[in-house]
């Protein structure tokens, strides 16, 4: 299905309430990639620039590093797991009141691959902003992957926030 502006209208994510009380977020799509592209994408910081976020600092296991996200968000970071090709985690703001987890996990699917995309910790009230945003960033990167230059990032969260909302509803 296609909205006003032509553009898709799937929803790849889902939310979900955490046993802390706090939040989580699943993204999960496929790439008609094979891995070690997409483990590429995601992990090495001149391709990450291109539709995620800028990251500097120590890029290896137990590094820390900084990131500036397209949506705006910035914060320091730890890397916790590292598996190339097949999983990433990262600690974001850790040690503090406001620590998340972002986990990234690839998965070989014939000659495609599917990524499964996890930021957990978030506040529940926040979920609807984060999962409209990381949807927006996940259709940039899929962008990337083909040659394409991202769309307009704020526009698309703009376009898929009133969808997550509705679904942090049935978490109330």
């Amino acid at each position: 299905m296609t909205s006003s502006t032509g553009r898709d209208t799937r929803i790849i994510g889902s939310l979900r309430r955490l046993d802390d009380g706090t939040g989580a977020i699943t993204m999960e799509d496929f790439y008609d990639t094979d891995i070690h592209d997409l483990w590429s994408a995601v992990t090495d910081p001149d391709r990450l620039a291109r539709w995620l976020a800028t990251v500097e600092g120590e890029l290896r296991l137990g590094g820390s590093l900084y990131a500036r996200f397209t949506s705006t968000f910035e914060a320091p970071g730890r890397i916790d797991v590292c598996d190339a090709p097949r999983q990433l985690r990262v600690t974001f703001d850790p040690g503090t009141p406001d620590e998340t987890v972002m986990e990234a996990n690839l998965t070989p699917v014939g000659n495609r691959t599917r990524l499964i995309i996890e930021d957990r910790g978030l506040p529940l009230e926040a979920l609807p902003s984060h999962g409209a945003g990381w949807q927006a960033h996940i259709e940039d990167l899929a962008a990337h992957l083909t040659g394409r230059e991202p769309g307009a990032w704020h526009e698309r969260w703009t376009e898929l926030t009133p969808a997550y909302k509705a679904i942090a509803e049935d978490l109330a």
